[in-house]
Parts: C-alpha cells; structure tokens; sequence
C-alpha cells in the first residue's frame, strides 16, 4: 500500500477536505453532508465530518484538527462568536467557504439562504390565510441568518398593519425543549392566544410539532404552522405541513465550486444567496380553506 502522508507531502495536497456543521444528527445537516461527500467523490476528495454543536470552543479544535490533518480546505458552518477562528483562517490563506450562515463584518466566501425574504413571504402566507395573531420561535442568536429570519416574519406583520402582533419567543440551543414548552404554553395556553406559529429552524419545528401533539393541541384547527426544511416527520403528521424549503444541493455544490477554485488559487471572493421555495400544505391553511390545499411550491 502506498503511504498516504508521504504522497500527500510530495503532492502539495491530500485530496481531502473538511466539513464543520453544527449538528450531523440534524436531517438539513446530514442532508448537507450526504450531498457533500457525493460532490466531494465526483472531483476526487474525500470529505471528513465534524459536528460544533453551536459551540465555538469545540468548533475551534475541530478547525485545529483538520488543519493539522492537512485538508485542502475547509467548509464551516460557523458557531456563534466563531468571527476570530475564521479571521485566522483567512489571514493564513487556508481556502475556506462558509455556508448557511456569514459573517458580516468578515470579507469571506459564502453560500447562504436569502432568510430573510424567506420568513417574510411565510408570514404573508400566513396572513392571506385570513391569520392575524401570529408568533414566532427562534433561538436566542446573534448569528446573521436567524437575525435575517426574525427581520423577516417582522417586517412581513408590519406591512400588512400587524406590528402591534409581533411576538417572538426565543430559546436556547442548550435548552431547547424546555424552552419549547414554555413558549408553547406562552402562545397557546393564556388569554391572548396565538393563531399561527413560524418555527425558524427545522428542529425548532419538530420540537415544537412534539409539543403541540402534547398538548393535545389541533392543526391547523387551534394552531397553524410553518416550519423550516421539510423533513420526512413533516410527511407523517397527521397535518402535512407547510415549510420552508432551502435548495440544500445546489448549496453544497455551488460551495465546492468555490472552494475548488481557491484551493487551485483563485482570490476571488465569492458571495452567493439562494433563494426558497414555500410548499404550501395543510397546517398553514385555515380549516375553512384546507379543501383547496395545494402541495406545490412557490416564490
């Protein structure tokens, strides 16, 4: 057998390339990862897997990890207060390309979801339902894209005369189905009920699926929803449920495209925002309307 390391030093290259998600048990981020390793065998890498767990600490030994290993680049989906680990990074000319999030106030390769206008034809969906009292739950983030989700749903409601409705509830990642109940019980369980909720991730949304089924709480009946990604869960509740769709392949590609080409020695700085779909299905709809659901995609 050939040894590896000491082709890899004549080479200049180990033909292999690092990939950093926060959560591989998450379906967008194994997702992500199966269509990685698929486009990475295409041009003759080899993709190694890494989970941060939304956590800078262990997303900065991972980074250690890789780049000690030698892979040629790196893929990252960046933790919170991670701006200083890519900033390295960058200053060591280490091809690097961020997705699904960025960082604003770094000049670095990225592959993102335009979240913002995503979350806003949601909640106009929700609105031309006939939903006034709509909520939604995020995670308590500084992190660009969930900024972009809640500016969204925001501004959606403020259009449409709505803004004395706004009502985000956030949890911790750390903490997330406790949370969960808690904001469940917020918007469902007083008074001042919420009609429709926006769930802005896909494990928020399976979370907060569980705790409605719970709570013996209806589908649309008592609550509409949106949620984000569709998985397959979504297919088995007993309400299909409408969600935010993000073109997770032509994500992936579109990074190794640019981090093949700053592996080869490009500098040129790519930024690239992809749009969503909304599949509209049975939980957004109003029970009155439910007979005219559709399952096909628009914007």
């Amino acid at each position: 057998m050939p040894n590896q390391i000491a082709r890899s030093l004549r080479k200049g290259s180990t033909n292999t390339i690092g990939l950093i998600v926060t959560d591989i048990a998450n379906p967008f981020f194994s997702s992500m990862a199966r269509i990685a390793e698929d486009e990475a065998a295409k041009l003759g890498y080899t993709v190694m897997f890494c989970s941060s767990d939304e956590d800078c600490y262990k997303s900065s030994l991972e980074i250690d990890t890789l780049v000690n290993r030698r892979v040629d680049g790196l893929i990252i989906v960046p933790a919170e207060g991670c701006t200083e680990q890519i900033e390295t990074l960058i200053r060591k000319k280490i091809p690097v390309v961020l997705i699904d999030r960025y960082i604003p106030e770094l000049a670095t390769n990225y592959v993102v979801l335009d979240n913002y206008s995503a979350a806003f034809e949601a909640t106009t969906h929700l609105i031309q339902q006939g939903y006034s009292k709509i909520g939604m739950i995020a995670y308590q983030s500084s992190l660009i894209h969930m900024k972009e989700r809640v500016r969204g749903y925001k501004e959606a409601m403020e259009k449409n005369n709505l803004g004395k409705n706004i009502w985000v509830e956030k949890v911790q990642y750390k903490n997330t189905q406790i949370d969960m109940e808690k904001a469940i019980d917020n918007f469902c369980m007083g008074n001042n009920k919420a009609s429709a909720l926006l769930f802005a991730t896909n494990m928020l949304s399976i979370r907060g699926l569980y705790t409605i089924n719970k709570k013996n709480l209806k589908v649309p009946e008592d609550i509409g929803i949106i949620g984000f990604d569709g998985i397959e869960a979504f297919d088995f509740f007993y309400s299909p449920v409408t969600y935010i769709k993000q073109p997770v392949d032509e994500m992936v590609k579109e990074a190794f495209n640019i981090l093949i080409a700053q592996i080869k020695g490009s500098e040129k700085r790519v930024r690239i925002t992809l749009n969503h779909k909304l599949i509209q299905r049975q939980s957004s709809m109003k029970p009155t309307s439910i007979a005219n659901t559709t399952d096909s995609p628009v914007g």
